[in-house]
């Protein structure tokens, strides 16, 4: 079983940063891909950023040049660098990873972890 647990969240005012990060814990076969993805208050979850496990790495576009994903296989973290944040990027961020497993190593299993808040003040 694999839990994501994430954390950075919290209260940035304008034009601030922050970084968030997730960690894959339990038992782990393998992970491929690893994702950011967000949800404003009365909008959809939306992907934000992923990184596969080649390295490729890519976002949305509404947070080009800001955001940065980067990922630690040796230690099973990805980490989301938020720059110059504005208001709305107001939202819980929910990391995202997918992989194999014993029975499946070609992958197909999806982990999400619960969310972490970030809220840009004015």
């Amino acid at each position: 079983q694999v839990q994501l647990v994430e954390s950075g969240g919290g209260v940035v005012r304008f034009g601030g940063s922050l970084r968030l990060s997730c960690t894959a814990t339990g038992t782990i076969f393998a992970i491929n891909d690893m994702a950011w993805y967000r949800q404003a208050p009365g909008k959809q979850r939306e992907l934000v950023a992923r990184v596969t496990g080649n390295g490729d790495r890519s976002y949305a576009d509404s947070v080009k040049g800001r955001f940065t994903i980067s990922r630690d296989n040796a230690r099973n973290t990805v980490t989301l660098q938020l720059n110059n944040l504005k208001r709305e990027d107001t939202a819980v961020y929910y990391c995202y990873a997918e992989g194999g497993t014993a029975e499946r190593p070609w992958g197909g299993m999806e982990y999400w972890g619960r969310g972490t808040l970030v809220t840009v003040s004015s």
